[in-house]
This record gives C-alpha cells, structure tokens and sequence, in this order.
C-alpha cells in the first residue's frame, strides 16, 4: 500500500511538471508571434527578452523538480543573459550551482541576487536577510570543502601598505602552518561579506583576502594571471605553435580542476573589480576553447553559457569605459556565434585576445629566463670572488 502511494504521488508530480512544460511550450509558441505580449506587431525587444527569460525560468523550476541540475544549467544561464537585472534569476541560478555541489559559484550568484535585489529598488529587508544567510552558507561550504588552499579575510578601513601585507601574512602563517608553501595576497579588488554588507550604505566594510596552498604551483599560477593584462593561461613551451591534443587535454585539466576553483572562490566575496583582471569570463573563455577543440560540445556549451550570463552581468556591478563596453559586446557576439556553429575561429576576437595572450607569455617566459640566467651569473661571481679571497688568505 506504501509502495503504491508513492508511486501515485511520483506519477502526480510527473504529471504536474509535463503540464508545465506543455505550458510553457505553448507560452513560447505565442510569444514567438508576439500574441503573448498582447501586442502581436509592436512588442520591444526588452518585452520580447522579459518573457523568453520568463520561459527560461520556468523550465529551469521543472528540472530542479526532476531533480536534474544539470539540465537546468543553460536554462539558468540563459534567463540571467535575457533579463540580468532580475534578482530572481541570479538566485535560481545559485540553487542549480549548489545543487551541482559548485558552492562558490553558488555563493557568487547569491551575492549578485541580493545586489540586484537591491539596486532595482527592492526594500523587503526580510529577503535580502534571507538571500545573505545562503549567500554566507554557500563560503562557508566552500571554505569546508576546499582541500588545496586555506583562506583569511582581514578587515581594513585604511590604504593598503607594504607592512601591513607583511603582517597579515605573519598572521596567516601562524593560524595555518599546513599551506604555506605559497601565501598569495589578492589585491586586484576588495572583497565583502554577506555578515556586515549593507548596499545602502557604499562602500560596505572592505577585506583583504589571503590565500594559502599545499601546492606552490597552485599559488604561482594565481600571482601569474593577477599580474597580467590579458588574463589567459598558455604555459605553451612554443607559444606560437598549435597545441597537441596531449597538451590541450594537460591545459583543460589544469584550468578545470586547480585555475577556475580558485577564481570561483575569489570571486565567491568580490562584487566587481577590473574587468579585464577580475572577471573570470576570459578564464572560462578560454576553457570553453580547450573543450571545444576536444568535441566535448554539452560541457563547451555549459561554459559559454555561464560566461555570456557574466558579461551580461557586468554593466550592472560596475561602471565601465566605452572600450570596455565594446570589447563586451564583441565577446557576447563571439559566444553567441561559437553556440550557433557560425564563423570561422580566426575571426573571433577571442582568438585575437589568446593571441595576444601568447606573446604576453612569451615576454614573461623571456623574462624570467634572463632573471634566472643574471641570478646564476651574480652567484657563480660571488663563488669566484670568495675563493680568490680564500686563495689570498691561504697563501
């Protein structure tokens, strides 16, 4: 009888979400002709968007219900790209995330929910509480699933010094002996935290984000994109030569399991910052790349999705230059075209900016040849010179 009862209530929710689905097919049948809009002649682009985000949404509710996460990702991306100002969106795309146990992006979609929430004039303190405490539950996750690194955050009020980094690095140290082969200090954007944010009154209190690893490379890898214009990730050993497909595969593996976690997690408590620095679209770019030129099409998808949501985003998380409103524009066109298998990849500004990605690297590669080739060079002198000195005493 049990048995039986559950079987009923399954074919009940079955059923129901079938029912949504017819609706929301035939919703998208009116709206393609503009019936759903009562204006089958007039409707605006902005109606038109408004209600295929509406659909968007609707479909991602029906998969969460069905307990496929995975299918209600792109639906998700694609209801953010169509109407990103609705918090509603944001905070729907944090509970596919955390359903897909991905927490710091799942923090990070909280976080720009309850912005929006704010910035489009919502006053309910009740939900903007209630998106905080997710937002703050999804770092916490995060911090306790993190293996390869450990995290501080120290409040500050003032300009950042020299002395003080050092010191915070001391503190760090000594709270976490076990990852300190690499201590890496963000200081491309400041951070906040859902405990003591408040949107009303900018700018909320500020924090000083440190990162320690296991791993040196984990670190060096963090200080290299920080430091560069162009944040790409080659590490070509020929820059200017065609990757292998062993190599493409090391450099997907690279990206997917030790880059984009850890920018996830920077990102998971920092609202804006430099586009081209702190953004993470050119990084999953970049990744979308490596996927494609291995054909693994449902995840390439995925990744360009969730990076167009982003570029969406921006404009509303900070103010931004009129070269960086086109480059914006370019690279949603770009993902746009590369999802409707149109032009030809040599056109693409992407692969313009992985170009110059390249030569970038090639410069640092250089660089950090002649410091190796100068340090060698000053000790091999100093080496001489002491035992010349020991010869003069000797004799």
């Amino acid at each position: 009888m049990e048995f039986l009862l559950r079987m009923w209530n399954s074919y009940q929710l079955y059923a129901k979400i079938i029912r949504k689905f017819k609706v929301v097919f035939f919703f998208f049948k009116l709206c393609s002709k503009g019936a759903a809009l009562g204006k089958p002649f007039e409707a605006s682009a902005e109606d038109i968007a408004s209600v295929a985000s509406f659909i968007e949404t609707k479909l991602v509710t029906c998969y969460l219900r069905m307990r496929k996460p995975d299918l209600a990702l792109n639906h998700a991306h694609r209801s953010i790209v169509l109407n990103p100002a609705y918090f509603r969106n944001h905070l729907r795309q944090a509970t596919v995330f955390r359903c897909l146990e991905r927490y710091s992006e799942a923090a990070r979609s909280a976080m720009i929910a309850d912005y929006m929430f704010w910035l489009c004039g919502g006053s309910e303190q009740c939900i903007s509480k209630l998106i905080k405490l997710y937002w703050q539950a999804m770092i916490e996750e995060a911090i306790t699933r993190a293996e390869s690194f450990s995290v501080m955050y120290t409040p500050f009020a003032t300009k950042i010094r020299a002395d003080k980094i050092e010191k915070v690095r001391e503190v760090f140290t000594k709270t976490h002996p076990a990852y300190v082969e690499y201590i890496y200090t963000d200081l491309q954007g400041l951070h906040i935290l859902p405990q003591t944010v408040d949107w009303s009154s900018f700018p909320p209190q500020q924090y000083l984000l440190t990162l320690g690893f296991k791993n040196k490379e984990d670190g060096k890898f963090l200080e290299k994109l920080s430091s560069r214009k162009l944040p790409t990730f080659t590490e070509h050993k020929t820059p200017f030569s065609l990757l292998t497909k062993e190599d493409t595969v090391r450099h997907m593996e690279t990206m997917g399991k030790r880059i984009l976690p850890m920018l996830d997690f920077i990102r998971s408590t920092q609202l804006n910052g430099s586009f081209h620095g702190c953004s993470g679209v050119m990084e999953k770019l970049q990744y979308a790349s490596l996927l494609s030129r291995l054909q693994r099409v449902k995840e390439q998808s995925q990744v360009i999705n969730q990076a167009m949501a982003e570029l969406a985003t921006i404009p509303y998380l900070q103010d931004i230059s009129q070269q960086e409103a086109e480059l914006l524009q370019s690279l949603m066109a770009d993902a746009m075209d590369t999802l409707e298998g149109k032009r030809n990849d040599k056109e693409r500004v992407w692969n313009t900016i992985q170009k110059v990605g390249r030569i970038e690297d090639f410069l640092y590669q250089l660089e950090d040849s002649f410091l190796k080739t100068k340090k060698l060079r000053t000790a091999r002198r100093q080496k001489t010179k002491l035992k010349r000195l020991q010869t003069m005493q000797q004799s």
